[in-house]
């Protein structure tokens, strides 16, 4: 199963919640301080929502939320072969859950998406909370150092989120 990911700042995380319930018919699959996730079957949509005061509305970042490793894997080989440059992450904490993933950094418009698995929940939102050692990528979209494409894994980062 693989389904597209979006995470919005909002500015009130019970209001947002309350209308996000609504629109799509379900309550969240996870919720946590400032934090709340809907996985919605129909459309196929994973929904985060991040409390972020005075950036309600705003994307937060973009992904793909693939069903195991080996797919995050088959997914960053192929779009390395055509040149996209990523940043590696392998099990770090991130938005509550333990993941595999990458970012893709080349977009045209700056934005970022990742392509990850959740391996496990969490108790902790990211990397750092989780005392693991922290590297350049940072949590939820925000910058991180990019590497260039090659055809071959790119070196692991721990870190980030999402």
């Amino acid at each position: 199963m693989s389904r597209i990911q979006l995470a919005l700042n909002v500015d009130d995380l019970e209001e947002s919640i309350a209308f996000y319930s609504t629109l799509f018919g379900v309550e969240p699959a996870k919720t946590k301080p400032g934090y709340a996730n809907f996985a919605v079957a129909e459309p196929p949509l994973k929904l985060v929502l991040v409390e972020n005061a005075g950036q309600g509305g705003t994307i937060n970042h973009l992904g793909v939320e693939v069903e195991d490793t080996t797919a995050v894997d088959a997914e960053q080989v192929r779009l390395q072969a055509a040149g996209f440059a990523s940043v590696d992450e392998r099990a770090t904490t991130c938005c509550y859950a333990k993941q595999d993933k990458f970012w893709v950094e080349n977009a045209p418009n700056g934005e970022r998406w990742e392509v990850y698995t959740v391996l496990a929940d969490s108790e902790t939102f990211n990397a750092a909370e989780a005392g693991e050692k922290s590297g350049e990528a940072t949590c939820c979209g925000t910058a991180a150092e990019v590497g260039p494409a090659s055809d071959a894994a790119p070196a692991p980062v721990a870190a980030g989120c999402c």
